[in-house]
């Protein structure tokens, strides 16, 4: 009997693309991952371009298996609602026709948030938990994924909350860290009011903190004192190939 397909996973984000093949039986990336520099005009017709090229590129390893692709935006049933770090000309765009037809493979479009969440979900830091988990990704803003009992919520967008009187990724961000050249201790008490403010709203179990800060989790996670367990991210960068893959796959 042949051996199936491995799905593939593209995380388009505002620098670069990047896709790989995805090993779901062990969350790892089935060959080495290919990035792609965004275009500087990132229109959905430039943007599938560069999709297609990636797709290509592994058409060996993949065949004719599903497509994920998570973009920086809230996705409702694959067309782009917001733009976060992409063209404008996004929002609106029936992303997910605009890439099956481009592909002619079946693709399913996500948040990129949603993605990472869905990966450390089934592979990562919230692995058999059972009850309502937080992912947060702490990067250029805040993307946020709500998994209930393994059921992904999608678009949260928590990065909106307000903090300070103003959004809370404008205060609480990564970026904003270094922006503001914040220690880790100042940053830290940011982030205590804001996720303080979601346990107050939500009462998650966990909270899974991600992006690349999630590297240096031993500087400013300790400083935290929260009800739910606080514990960085597992799967790093992957994270949105990967559970972007699994959704392909599993809906």
């Amino acid at each position: 009997m042949a051996r199936a397909k491995h799905p593939l996973g593209i995380d388009i984000g505002g620098s670069g693309i990047k896709g790989a093949p995805v090993d779901l039986d062990v969350g790892e990336f089935a060959a080495d991952r290919l990035r792609i520099q965004t275009p500087e005009e990132s229109t959905p017709d430039a943007v599938a371009d560069v999709v297609a090229s990636i797709a290509e590129h592994f058409e060996k390893a993949t065949g004719d298996a599903p497509i994920g692709v998570t973009v920086p935006a809230v996705v409702s049933r694959g067309i782009v609602r917001t733009a976060a770090n992409i063209d404008q000309t996004w929002i609106g765009t029936d992303a997910g026709e605009l890439l099956a037809s481009r592909l002619g493979r079946p693709v399913t479009v996500v948040n990129d948030a949603d993605a990472a969440g869905v990966a450390e979900l089934h592979y990562g830091a919230a692995r058999n938990v059972d009850g309502l988990v937080l992912l947060a990704t702490l990067g250029t803003g805040i993307g946020t994924a709500l998994l209930h009992r393994g059921v992904l919520v999608p678009n949260s967008e928590l990065g909106h909350l307000q903090l300070d009187g103003a959004d809370a990724e404008t205060r609480a961000s990564s970026h904003a860290r270094e922006t503001e050249d914040l220690s880790y201790e100042d940053w830290a008490e940011r982030l205590q009011r804001y996720f303080a403010h979601i346990e107050d709203l939500l009462w998650p179990d966990l909270i899974v903190v991600g992006g690349g800060v999630s590297k240096r989790a031993e500087r400013y996670l300790p400083l935290l004192h929260l009800r739910a367990p606080i514990v960085p991210a597992q799967l790093g960068n992957a994270a949105g190939i990967i559970g972007a893959a699994w959704l392909a796959v599993n809906g």
